[in-house]
């Protein structure tokens, strides 16, 4: 199994690197070799090599320099998450790959094109929350946080519904988007360390057989989901 962590130096926020090093365990515990490549600004990678592929959060500033450089793969995502490779981008990265990124000062940037849905960054209205997420996929919630200044419009196939926090605009009760086996969401803790079971489906399907993926080395985190959980659900009870 090959990994790519994928802009590893330049959008690196919130630790979310321990989404690939969580990936790389469990796989490794459920018997298969899996290596890491990390490449950013500059180089050429192959993604049709690799298994599993991971975009990291970066600041307002690294996302647009990130956007310039990753245009020279908007044909090989395209036809990878046509295709269903296993793809998760957390925090801003996965705006990129939408029409458009206009910033706070009304500078547009163009987009991949991946995605009809466009983002709009706010001017003074940086957000944060905790979360608590449901999808259709998985039989426990998602827990995690969120930490953005951008709102997303026309987002077609979201990847999450909403019962704490935020959604991919004002109002909106649904976050992040899917297509395929791509996932991109705002949610961060990093969010496959902090949702064993979230993490335990996407290794399935990088195994594409989600009976090979061995959980049981997972105890630690199970119990630190559940202790998480608990206590936002309290505080959801509360504010009813």
């Amino acid at each position: 199994m090959k990994i790519l962590h994928l802009y590893h130096d330049i959008m690196n926020l919130y630790g979310e690197y321990a989404n690939v090093l969580a990936m790389q365990r469990i796989l490794s515990n459920s018997g298969f070799e899996c290596t890491i490549d990390r490449l950013s600004i500059g180089d050429n990678a192959d993604l049709s090599a690799y298994d599993f592929i991971y975009i990291g959060s970066g600041t307002e500033r690294n996302q647009r320099v990130v956007l310039k450089d990753i245009k020279k793969y908007a044909d090989d995502l395209k036809k990878l998450i046509d295709g269903g490779r296993v793809i998760l981008m957390t925090g801003n990265s996965f705006e990129m790959l939408g029409k458009t990124v206009t910033d706070a000062e009304q500078n547009s940037f163009n987009g991949l094109g991946i995605f009809e849905f466009t983002t709009m960054e706010q001017n003074k209205s940086r957000v944060t929350a905790d979360a608590v997420f449901s999808a259709d996929f998985l039989d426990k919630p998602l827990v995690g946080f969120v930490n953005k200044c951008s709102e997303i419009s026309d987002v077609e196939n979201p990847l999450f519904e909403v019962k704490m926090g935020l959604g991919n605009k004002s109002g909106d009760k649904h976050e992040g988007v899917r297509k395929n086996n791509f996932f991109g969401t705002h949610l961060t803790g990093p969010v496959l360390i902090k949702n064993p079971y979230f993490l335990e489906y996407m290794a399935g399907l990088v195994a594409k057989d989600s009976k090979a993926i061995n959980t049981e080395n997972l105890s630690y985190e199970r119990a630190g989901y559940e202790v998480t959980l608990s206590e936002l659900e309290k505080r959801m009870n509360e504010n009813k």
